[in-house]
């Protein structure tokens, strides 16, 4: 298996280097983007396992290399950013980045433009989320799952992790103390307070509303003009109406 995957990485790397040399031959590098990332990691044995749908690091983690071209980006070439990032990240970035500004009542994501340009913002998020669907996965039919009740959910911060299953036990993972996440500690009293704040931070995320097919200015314009709007909610006649 190792071979095979060297081999994919000589390839990619053979494949690439055919498209910067396009991009430099047709003077686009100074105005393009470069992301290179994946959807997804693989257990390559890890764990014991292969393949990729659990949220272990090298499963859930994957690569986000990103070239700004640009010279407000030279402050950070070259280096590591260890901030939590998604995926849902780089919509809102390639938004930014083409001049257009990001829908964010629309987009979960935040564009990583910040980042790249040493300006990380005060508020930068302290948490990642990660969902999973086993509905038609052959797991769920070993598991005895119901189709409704077939997801897995992760929570990570700089230190801990916290994994969810509809139906059994959750595992929690010391990522400073325990980088291989070899240790569950979901059921130690004394991670329990770690624990309680993920799942607090869960709390948050899953009651959190999205509107996202209206903006939040739309949304402040239209607060308390239902009667303006004709909506006559709470009113016997006409006379009870103020001009």
């Amino acid at each position: 298996m190792i071979p095979a995957y060297m081999g994919l990485i000589r390839q990619i790397d053979d494949e690439l280097g055919k498209l910067f040399a396009y991009l430099d031959a047709h003077g686009l590098l100074a105005s393009t983007m470069i992301v290179f990332t994946s959807d997804h990691g693989d257990y390559l044995g890890d764990h014991w396992l292969g393949e990729k749908e659990f949220f272990h690091e090298p499963s859930v983690r994957v690569p986000l290399i990103v070239v700004d071209p640009r010279a407000q980006a030279d402050a950070t070439r070259g280096t590591v950013n260890r901030a939590l990032v998604e995926a849902i990240d780089l919509v809102p970035t390639f938004v930014e980045f083409a001049g257009g500004t990001p829908a964010v009542e629309r987009l979960q994501g935040r564009s990583l433009m910040p980042l790249l340009h040493g300006d990380p913002p005060a508020d930068w998020r302290t948490a990642a989320f990660s969902e999973n669907d086993n509905a038609i996965n052959g797991v769920r039919t070993i598991l005895g799952s119901p189709l409704d009740r077939s997801k897995m959910q992760m929570v990570v911060t700089d230190r801990w992790k916290l994994l969810r299953f509809d139906g059994y036990a959750p595992m929690a993972f010391d990522l400073r103390e325990d980088p291989d996440e070899l240790h569950d500690r979901a059921g130690d009293p004394a991670a329990a307070k770690a624990v309680a704040e993920l799942e607090d931070r869960f709390t948050d995320w899953a009651e959190r509303v999205r509107r996202p097919t209206e903006s939040a200015a739309a949304q402040e314009r239209r607060t308390g003009t239902q009667t303006e709007r004709g909506i006559l909610i709470g009113f016997w006649n006409e006379d009870d109406l103020t001009a």
